[in-house]
């Protein structure tokens, strides 16, 4: 008896136990089916079917004559999978693929049949083979023996990526930029283009194999962006600046060089020095992002300051002292020893007299430094540009409320230390007194294209006002023209053309060691006319070969004005009207004589008819191909773009 209930006992007990294990077996069907069945079966579908990012192409960026300066080009991975590969068709072709590796990619045959023949012993699915290969590259290997037969039965593997190229080189490497730097980084809003979506399934091998869906969305590639930069003056800024680096052993350097009335930046060069090495590269953008003390170019935002507040005029003597004034407990002194006695303002500045200028702003501001500090401010000089380019440099203009703020604070800041400012910051100062008093907001970006369409244009100069009165900018011009004519800048007077501007020496980081200086020249060209202005700013160059403005930065200044001079004429561009009139009243013999003063440049001559205007590029100088006859519809080199004689150039017409 007691037996049996022992048994029933138990199977009460495993009956119960089965009850409960079916509640919850059926319990987590009811969870997986119904309260989570949603989930797994987006989790199944994402398994077989996954949506894709498909990345746009990248736009193109161009310099302003629509040279590429950064374009994308598709480059290859080539990969091998050892395995997939029979063994009759590895034993019959790998010896050819090793033949035709060796051609291509160097190294020996040997090299490259070990190199697969480990990899299949390996069972590598995945061997590389080469990397970064170009389209032309990548059509040759796939036809290669063994990786012509394809994926499964060659086991080639093909991988393609999408890189950036700069084709100018490492000219102009840091402006152009990559990712959020640079002009990449400025403009990729319209560069970027927009990502599209596409479906797909997941078949054999991992692949996965794109199908039709609704919801699919075609990306959508990125603009083009004209830029204002101009490849042909880029070269010139930075191979000017190269080789003064090299000659006084600087550390680093920026030169920026921009067109007058419209802000446009042309060139803009950055050089540092490898560390250990006499090599330079394009380190850092040195010209939009480093502040520095400018030296004696703040002579100009000085004397602008005190000749707005008409506490002086350009004729207002000042007695230097036999080259020595003392503040409190410091001095000033002059770089010419023994002084320069007593000389005007103008004459003050020509000659870069320090003593000349620390009195002149200690001594009209003195009672009330804040003056002279907030007519600083109202120029502009505390304020940043606001560019596009990332990582512009903060100015500093110091206060008398600044805890810092000394007695000699006031003099030294007259001719250039305890303030900082960029280059880009003083040659926009300096290119708003060659437009007499007028700011232009310096700008990268001249048009957005949609390949032939124009989608925005940036051609109007951004005026922010003026920095002084028209009356006031006159007579710094005149001050720096006095600069090069009988000033610190006499060494880079030139004969055929005019330039104004200052020099400008600055000792920096003494407390860390004597003899570092930057040396910079600031001005623009044609005096009487200017078109560009430019600044030249060289870091730490070797005191014992030179270190003054005038010896290590003026002549860089002056050898892009020169090529920039012979180069590009005043006036660049002939217009298609003034050809159709001389063409249409047969005024060839005046044309021909406003051509010859504009050879340099080629003229637009689609819609005229072919054998006048063969006899128009005749007359500039060049080698002319006719295709056809009757009007012309197409040139191989397009109007405005600089042309040298004997250039060949195709006409096409209809």
């Amino acid at each position: 008896m007691t037996t049996d209930k022992n048994i029933l006992s138990r199977f009460y007990v495993l009956a119960a136990a089965f009850v409960l294990l079916f509640l919850i077996m059926s319990y987590q069907l009811f969870k997986i089916q119904i309260v989570e069945g949603q989930k797994y079966k987006d989790l199944a579908q994402e398994t077989v079917y996954r949506n894709f990012n498909i990345e746009p192409n990248r736009g193109n960026l161009y310099d302003t004559h629509m040279n590429l300066l950064a374009t994308s080009v598709p480059k290859y991975d080539i990969r091998f999978d050892a395995i997939t590969v029979s063994e009759s068709n590895f034993q019959k072709y790998a010896s050819a693929l090793a033949s035709e590796l060796s051609r291509l990619l160097g190294n020996s045959k040997s090299f490259h049949l070990q190199k697969l023949k480990r990899a299949r012993e390996a069972k590598n699915r995945y061997l590389l083979i080469a990397k970064q290969l170009d389209y032309s590259d990548y059509i040759a290997i796939r036809e290669f023996p063994l990786f012509n037969l394809g994926p499964y039965k060659g086991g080639f593997i093909a991988e393609q990526s999408t890189v950036r190229e700069n084709p100018l080189g490492k000219i102009g490497e840091r402006t152009v930029g990559f990712g959020n730097v640079g002009l990449e980084g400025a403009f990729d809003e319209y560069l970027r283009g927009k990502q599209g979506r596409r479906l797909k399934q997941k078949i054999a091998k991992g692949q996965w194999k794109p199908i039709s869906d609704v919801n699919e969305v075609e990306p959508e590639d990125g603009y083009d962006v004209i830029s204002t930069i101009d490849v042909n003056i880029q070269d010139v800024a930075h191979h000017a600046l190269l080789e003064q680096l090299e000659h006084f052993e600087a550390d680093h350097g920026s030169v920026v060089v921009m067109e007058t009335k419209t802000g446009e930046i042309k060139a803009i060069s950055n050089l540092g020095r490898i560390k250990d090495s006499d090599k330079y590269y394009e380190k850092l953008n040195y010209a939009v992002y480093e502040p520095h003390e400018p030296g004696s170019t703040f002579k100009l935002m000085s004397i602008a300051a005190a000749l707005e507040d008409k506490v002086i005029d350009t004729s207002t003597v000042f007695d230097t002292e036999q080259g020595m004034v003392k503040f409190f407990d410091r001095k000033v002194y002059d770089s010419k020893r023994g002084g320069y006695g007593k000389i005007s303002a103008a004459e003050a500045f020509e000659v870069s007299s320090n003593t000349a200028f620390a009195k002149m702003i200690y001594e009209n501001y003195k009672d009330n430094p804040e003056r002279f500090v907030n007519r600083l401010y109202n120029m502009g000089l505390n304020d940043k540009i606001g560019l596009r380019i990332k990582g512009e440099g903060q100015p500093r203009i110091p206060h008398p409320d600044d805890s810092n703020w000394y007695g000699t604070t006031l003099p030294w800041m007259s001719f250039g230390y305890g303030v900082s400012l960029t280059s880009l910051q003083t040659l926009t100062f300096y290119n708003a007194i060659a437009n007499d008093g007028l700011k232009v907001k310096p700008k990268f970006l001249k048009q957005v294209r949609d390949k032939h369409s124009l989608i925005e244009s940036y051609t109007e100069p951004i005026v922010e006002g003026s920095v002084c009165s028209k009356e006031t900018a006159l007579k710094l011009q005149d001050l720096m023209k006095g600069v090069v004519e009988n000033g610190t800048g006499t060494n880079i007077k030139n004969p055929n053309f005019s330039m104004a501007g200052k020099t400008g020496t600055c000792q920096t980081e003494y407390w860390i060691e004597s003899g570092r200086y930057i040396s910079s020249f600031v001005g623009y060209f044609p005096a009487d006319e200017p078109k560009y202005s430019c600044i030249v700013v060289i870091h730490k160059p070797n005191p014992k070969i030179g270190y003054y403005g005038s010896t290590v930065a003026a002549p860089v200044f002056a050898k892009i004005a020169q090529k920039i001079y012979i180069d590009t004429p005043l006036k660049d561009e002939i217009s298609r009207e003034t050809i159709q009139s001389d063409i249409a009243s047969g005024s060839y013999d005046k044309y021909f004589k406003i051509s010859q003063d504009y050879k340099t440049v080629m003229p637009d001559l689609k819609g005229y008819p072919a054998m006048d205007a063969v006899s128009i590029l005749e007359n500039l100088g060049l080698n002319v191909n006719l295709i056809g006859s009757g009007t012309v519809v197409r040139q191989s080199i397009k109007g405005g773009t600089k042309i040298s004689n004997n250039q060949k150039v195709n006409l096409i017409s209809s």
